[in-house]
């Protein structure tokens, strides 16, 4: 029988279990030994430099009454999934902050905007 895709990558070191289109596709994996020697696997946290528009990182956004954060993921990234592409990109905890306030201004990422 063969392991489903999930359980392979448990099996490999340092394996992404995420997918491309993830914002934790690139993140590093660490390993927390516990004193049984039970190995944990983590994503270790993403820190993130702030982007710029004079730097032609980011163009701005006026959110709409309405807008959400996957239509403006479908709109900019051709993907509703990539809301977190803007979310990473404004100093917002919930993502929901970015469109909640209508009229608001918030940061859209450039391709190129965020440097490993």
């Amino acid at each position: 029988m063969i392991d489903p895709y999930e359980s392979a990558l448990d099996a490999i070191p340092g394996a992404h279990p995420y997918p491309r289109t993830s914002r934790y596709h690139d993140a590093e994996i660490g390993v927390h030994r516990l004193p049984d020697g039970t190995e944990v696997r983590y994503t270790k946290r993403r820190l993130l430099p702030p982007l710029s528009e004079a730097a032609g990182e980011t163009a701005p956004h006026t959110v709409s009454s309405g807008e959400r954060p996957d239509h403006l993921g479908q709109r900019y990234f051709g993907d509703p999934g990539q809301w977190w592409q803007i979310a990473d990109a404004n100093p917002v905890l919930d993502p929901h902050e970015l469109t909640a306030e209508p009229g608001r201004t918030i940061d859209i990422p450039l391709p190129g905007g965020f440097h490993g």
